[in-house]
């Protein structure tokens, strides 16, 4: 997986860095994935955010819960199913 940073696209807030898999056609406008915040942050999943790949390009996207994935001894993480809203660029 890459890290990533999840901005609001709202207000340009910094949310969280993320660790993501993306998956896209390199003809194809739309793109999806999973991501994982890397600090237990909490998420509006109505919100809009930002997403900047590892490379520094940036995408709009939208998240929603998927997995709660509970390890012994560690907080909860969520997976986030991620869509993307705009080309990467």
């Amino acid at each position: 997986m890459s890290i990533g940073k999840l901005y609001r696209l709202s207000d340009d807030q910094f949310v969280a860095y993320v660790n993501y898999r993306l998956f896209h056609h390199d003809v194809a406008t739309n793109w999806w994935g999973e991501l994982t915040l890397i600090d237990n942050v909490h998420l509006n999943e109505d919100d809009r955010f930002m997403i900047e790949l590892e490379d520094k390009r940036k995408s709009q996207c939208h998240l929603k819960k998927r997995v709660n994935r509970a390890v012994s001894g560690f907080p909860v993480r969520w997976i986030y199913h991620i869509t993307g809203t705009s080309q990467i660029e």
